[in-house]
């Protein structure tokens, strides 16, 4: 009896234990689920919360765009994502689409002044090709605008823009921010060249000038490309006062130029290197480019220049390796001798001399540049400039005592048209007539030996006398056409003429500012015409300043009449 209840109270003991084990395990789940269901509403809460917040932060952002917006506008909005294209252009002045127009139009933007936006990128997903750290205004800069003919949806940029908005790369899909902006005059910029040859310029304010007329804003990091003749050089935008990104327009800024950073790769080989008088200097020149040099002739050495006793040469010796170079000489202010602005040229083929003589009215006191152009092939040379003597002689006594001489006894030869002593004549055109024969061209009649004839030939267009082996060089050079940055398509001696005297693009030294600028198209004045006055100085000489003799304000182009007519005065 008592071991069946022992077994009766064990196994009860046993269930009201497992009943506990269960009533506790599904406490411990519904707590469990308590706390999980918590955790999610926890969850959702905090989501919902997130939402709100971003929302709110959205707007908050949106109003603060808004705000800002019209703040940099001066009450227009303006805000468009356009895919650019580059077109070829000058400055930094930008093509928008039609609409663009009518919506700037609609809120007033072109009763405030000129137009100007500020472009940034807009980068798209994916790795970057910025390093950590890049700064913004490498992705952004500003311009003004040059007309509404884009394409819509497209923006067209010009080389300087679109070089400081993709500095490294060209996108496959380039978006680009426009913002209309409001920007101060601008009063101080400070700007570093790439390279020394800046400093080589005569008038370096001048090309500044000249070349800032093409933009309507400056931002700081901006590169600047100046252009001088057929050279381009870059500077740096180091600062800009009153702010980071100003207008050029219509004001006048104080420029300081710093010296450039030497170490730097990439630096400019515009330089003129100089040369000492019987020293001769190697270098290497690459095929289309120049390698530029300089001397200076000073009083002695041009007085003695100029009664005959000396002369200047400048020597090339190309080294025999393939290549080929053409020489071209130009006394300053023409700073860089180019193949279309010099006044001295050597085409020959192999070693090239240019003489500077008492007979060149261009020879004067001052410093002369050299251009070594590489035209076939890298070339090495050696370039000299010597000051040699004229052989003591003096050419009234030659001529004197060889006309005498042919009043006596000279008798032309029937070959080679010569006059030679008639106690010679027999002897001279017995040999003449074997070994020399007269060129039958019109017009040249050069005599030559029987074996320099076969490769003596004229040019088909000129007339010229060559050498077989310089038929090519000489049609490359003198006839076939090449094309002016102004447009203009002409031969080689046609545009040596042209950007002399006729391009609107020559560079010229001011009679009324004094600085070297573009002179521009003809003078819309017929009196200006009248008196050589080109593009610019007839509108710099419509400025009015007053009269020394009557301080009445005068147009100094009319100054110098007014003194006659008013003040006879010559």
């Amino acid at each position: 009896m008592d071991f069946e209840l022992r077994r009766a109270r064990e196994k009860l003991e046993k269930e009201q234990k497992e009943r506990k084990e269960r009533a506790r395990l599904k406490l411990e789940r519904e707590r469990k689920a308590k706390e999980e269901a918590k955790k999610q509403r926890d969850a959702i809460e905090a989501a919902q919360r997130s939402r709100r917040l971003d929302a709110i932060d959205a707007q908050l952002k949106a109003e603060q765009e808004m705000q800002e917006s019209l703040l940099a506008g001066g009450g227009v909005v303006f805000y468009r994502i356009l895919e650019a294209l580059p077109f070829q252009g000058t400055g930094d002045k930008i093509k928008l689409p039609p609409s663009c127009f009518t919506e700037l139009s609609n809120q007033g933007a072109f009763d405030k002044g000129p137009l100007h936006f500020k472009l940034s990128v807009v980068h798209q997903e994916g790795p970057s090709n910025s390093e950590d750290g890049q700064k913004e205004s490498s992705w952004s800069t500003h311009s003004g605008v040059l007309e509404f003919t884009a394409d819509e949806g497209f923006v067209g940029l010009p080389p300087h823009v679109w070089r400081n908005l993709f500095p490294i790369d060209s996108p496959k899909t380039s978006l680009v921010e426009v913002h209309y902006v409001r920007l101060p005059k601008g009063t101080y910029a400070k700007l570093q060249p790439e390279g020394i040859g800046f400093s080589e310029l005569p008038n370096q304010k001048a090309v500044l000038e000249t070349s800032l007329r093409q933009h309507a804003t400056l931002s700081q990091d901006d590169e600047l490309t100046v252009n001088y003749g057929e050279l381009a050089y870059k500077l740096q935008v180091l600062e800009l006062k009153p702010s980071s990104s100003v207008s050029v327009l219509e004001t006048d800024i104080e420029v300081d130029i710093v010296s450039p950073d030497v170490s730097a790769e990439g630096t400019d080989n515009y330089t003129l290197k100089p040369l000492v008088f019987g020293k001769s200097e190697s270098g290497v020149v690459e095929e289309g480019k120049y390698m530029f040099y300089k001397f200076t002739v000073d009083d002695d050495t041009y007085k003695k220049i100029a009664s005959g006793e000396k002369r200047v040469e400048v020597r090339v010796d190309p080294e025999i390796d393939g290549g080929d170079t053409s020489v071209y000489v130009s006394r300053h202010p023409l700073l860089f001798p180019t193949r279309h602005l010099h006044e001295w040229s050597s085409h020959d083929a192999g070693s090239k001399v240019l003489i500077l003589s008492s007979k060149d009215k261009c020879v004067e006191v001052g410093t002369y540049s050299i251009g070594v152009y590489g035209f076939k092939n890298t070339t090495k040379f050696q370039v000299l400039v010597t000051s040699e003597d004229n052989s003591g002689r003096k050419l009234g006594q030659q001529t004197t005592s060889s006309s005498s001489s042919t009043e006596i006894d000279g008798v032309q030869c029937r070959n080679c048209k010569h006059l030679i002593p008639s106690q010679s004549l027999v002897l001279h055109e017995a040999y003449c007539s074997r070994h020399s024969v007269v060129c039958q061209h019109p017009g040249c009649g050069i005599v030559l030996r029987i074996e320099e004839a076969k490769n003596h030939v004229h040019c088909d267009k000129c007339g010229q006398g060559l050498q077989h082996v310089e038929m090519d060089k000489h049609m490359k050079v003198f006839h076939e056409p090449s094309s002016c940055p102004c447009g203009v398509v002409l031969e080689q001696a046609a545009m040596v003429q042209h950007q002399a005297s006729n391009c609107p693009l020559r560079l010229i030294t001011c009679r009324f500012c004094g600085d070297m600028v573009q002179a521009g198209a003809s003078a819309m004045d017929v009196r200006d015409r009248l008196r050589g006055l080109s593009e610019h100085e007839s509108i710099c000489g419509s400025r009015t300043a007053p009269c020394d003799s009557c301080g009445r304000s005068v147009m100094l182009k009319d100054m110098d009449i007014h003194q006659i007519a008013v003040h006879q005065k010559s």
